[in-house]
């Protein structure tokens, strides 16, 4: 022990100093519109530039945001793939979006094959596209109708880009397939989209015992009574099991559809919930941030020795590097956990449909609903659900104005701060000033002295 404190001791004297890998990750829930390029675009820059005010590095965005996640049989069309390109396009040379290593969903199509993918890219270059390997058909998912599910585990194949995209990152080719993707400081990334997570096999479990620590998930999952529970239990019971930080976006409004995203984007750590964001919020864009210690994430898989014994045999992933480092950059500590926010029943029948009313009221842009009343069950229930419609609405406003009061009151303290750092300043310039004056005169009095006629030593005496 006195050994190691002794070398230890030595590395800091020579400036060694020990590399943190805490880092700031972004989790959003934005409110998507099918075949809105250009809303979309705003809403996903509007995400991303949260993200890096928050300080993250990671931002995760939802399932196929860029077109929407209802496009039913436009998929089928060759203007919605072009018009997703364009998109990526701006994303991929939006100066303010650098900095951040990204994750966004789109439809590509590889060699005549449609597939659901996740696409990371730092900077003005992608880094992987992720193929979905597991695709939601049952209940109100169709997306076996558009896509097909990537079957060839743990495989690379080479992508060749668009034009417009080699013109702007020099890539002629992107890896494409089953791979994750490793920083400089050695930190894994694996990529899951929505149903993964709740199949038995998951991606992240093999993922994790090849060294993955963060899982990000983007999702377009609907509301369904008590589901939100399910999701929040899935995630922790996941990480509790293998370790690791898992952050969940998902979509949220209806998206030109009957159903209704209900958002709610979660950063789970080693089986604890650290941040969690609204479930049936009105807002276009969420994000929620976290600070996590990837040191943890270490120190709490090598503590149960049957998993290091399984990752040891474990097929290793491709890996794909990303020229960025995560380590080194965050002074934060890690986030704290939190308890599980829930609503009840009662409040989630209240809270869905009168938030799928709200969007499908503004984005049909009617001035209203029409709502006869018959006396019955059925349209005293809507009349209820358009009620809490209402009250959500004047709630969000009132919170909105409440949050903008405490800005322009933030403002105003920091202007009044910065005047009083002006007015401090002035009085130093002005010692400052004096001080200077105070030199010319003694420099004046030297020359004086200078010019002053000296008297020869021989005549000491006399005088």
């Amino acid at each position: 022990t006195l050994l190691y404190t002794i070398k230890f001791e030595l590395h800091m004297k020579r400036g060694f100093q020990p590399r943190s890998l805490k880092v700031c990750v972004a989790a959003c829930s934005i409110n998507q519109w099918a075949l809105d390029f250009n809303g979309n675009y705003s809403r996903i820059c509007s995400s991303v530039k949260i993200a890096k005010e928050k300080g993250a590095l990671i931002r995760v965005g939802t399932e196929l945001e860029i077109c929407g996640y209802g496009c039913y049989d436009h998929f089928y069309e060759e203007d919605t793939l072009l018009c997703c390109w364009q998109v990526l396009t701006k994303l991929l040379t939006n100066p303010d979006l650098h900095g951040v290593l990204i994750f966004t969903g789109m439809p590509v199509m590889h060699h005549g094959v449609l597939y659901n993918c996740t696409i990371a890219f730092y900077n003005h270059e992608i880094v992987l596209i992720k193929p979905k390997m597991h695709l939601a058909n049952e209940l109100n998912y169709r997306e076996m109708r558009y896509f097909v599910n990537w079957k060839r585990e743990r495989l690379i194949e080479s992508f060749i880009l668009p034009q417009e995209i080699t013109s702007i990152s020099g890539q002629i080719s992107v890896p494409f397939g089953d791979g994750v993707i490793s920083t400089l400081d050695n930190v894994g990334i694996g990529c899951e989209t929505c149903e993964e997570l709740f199949v038995p096999h998951s991606p992240h479990i093999d993922m994790s015992l090849d060294g993955v620590s963060i899982f990000v998930n983007l999702s377009a999952s609907h509301h369904i009574l008590r589901k939100l529970n399910y999701r929040i239990e899935l995630m922790m019971h996941s990480m509790q099991k293998v370790g690791g930080v898992y952050l969940y976006s998902n979509q949220k409004g209806c998206d030109g559809d009957r159903t209704y995203y209900d958002g709610c984007p979660m950063v789970v750590v080693n089986g604890k919930l650290v941040a969690q964001g609204t479930q049936f919020g009105l807002q276009d864009t969420e994000v929620v941030t976290a600070v996590v210690d990837i040191g943890e994430v270490y120190n709490y898989r090598s503590a149960v020795i049957s998993r290091s014994h399984q990752a040891s045999t474990v097929k290793p992933y491709p890996r794909i590097t990303v020229n960025m480092l995560l380590g080194g950059q965050c002074n934060l500590p890690p986030t704290s956990n939190i308890q599980p926010r829930y609503f009840t029943p009662a409040e989630e029948i209240c809270h869905g449909p009168g938030s799928w009313l709200w969007d499908y009221l503004r984005r049909s842009q009617m001035a209203g609903f029409f709502l006869p009343l018959s006396g019955g069950v059925d349209s005293a229930s809507v009349a209820l659900i358009v009620s809490s419609m209402c009250r959500m609405v004047v709630d969000a406003v009132r919170r909105e104005q409440e949050q903008l009061r405490e800005e322009q009151e933030q403002l105003r303290e920091e202007q009044e701060q910065l005047r009083e750092e002006q007015g401090q300043g002035d009085d130093i310039r002005e010692e400052l000033k004096q001080g200077d004056d105070i030199r010319e005169e003694l420099k004046q009095g030297d020359d004086i002295r200078e010019a002053r006629p000296r008297i020869p030593r021989k005549w000491w005496g006399r005088c």
